[in-house]
């Protein structure tokens, strides 16, 4: 593990340290499955709703269920106040989201079904992409779909000449920011999502895939804790 520097960031934290982490499940009565995940200042419901019937049904897959994801930042989430519905950034960010998760879901296991995951970002401070692929993840396995694996998500970059985990929006918006999303899967560490906003170094990307495999593992810890909570047996 790497070494923790602290006190150099603004708010304090190492610079691979993660902001202040909250995780439920079971929060929404009408959801087969759903979590709230908290990043800090960044917070995502998410919600699953399935496996049924696919509507149109000209989209349905005779062999497998297909996994929908739908991803929205409310209008009052971000200090400007943002145009209500969807635009093409959350278009791409649940697609991306729908394909990190995809390899993990037994879809054979639902011919001809839909498995809807709906995202809602209500307060955004960075990480919104991360944060929700790690709220999906908890929200299928609250819905009982079965997977190979569960997934944690989180952002590691550079900001100020530092590799840092969990950048927060501050620190995305240094002159020398770089951004990388990074989402793994629990038992083999396999990443399922990598992308990457800005230039680095080889030694940078090395650095950078270290702290955020650090951080992936702590919150697959925080995912399971959750799980066990609400399943607790008295």
């Amino acid at each position: 593990m790497s070494e923790k520097k602290s006190g150099k960031r603004p708010d304090g934290r190492a610079y691979n340290d993660m902001r202040p982490v909250k995780m439920q499940v079971g929060v929404l009565k009408h959801a087969n499955g759903s979590a709230y995940v908290e990043f800090g200042k960044t917070h995502v419901y998410a919600s699953v709703h399935g496996p049924k019937k696919v509507h149109p049904r000209h989209m349905e897959d005779g062999e497998k269920a297909i996994l929908r994801c739908r991803y929205n930042m409310i209008p009052f989430s971000v200090n400007d106040r943002k145009r209500p519905g969807y635009d093409r950034r959350s278009v791409e960010i649940a697609k991306v989201i729908s394909e990190a998760l995809q390899p993990m879901v037994f879809l054979e296991e639902f011919p001809k079904s839909a498995i809807d995951i709906d995202l809602e970002i209500t307060q955004a401070d960075a990480g919104t992409r991360v944060a929700a692929l790690t709220a999906a993840s908890l929200a299928l396995a609250d819905a009982g779909i079965p997977m190979h694996d569960m997934v944690a998500a989180v952002a590691a970059g550079r900001a100020n000449g530092e590799i840092l985990l969990d950048l927060t929006k501050e620190e995305e918006d240094a002159k020398d920011a770089v951004d990388m999303p990074v989402a793994m899967a629990h038992r083999d560490n396999k990443v399922m999502l990598l992308q990457m906003d800005g230039d680095m170094s080889k030694e940078d990307l090395k650095q950078m895939l270290i702290v955020a495999k650090e951080g992936c593992s702590e919150l697959a810890e925080m995912q399971k804790a959750a799980l066990r909570e609400k399943y607790k047996v008295e």
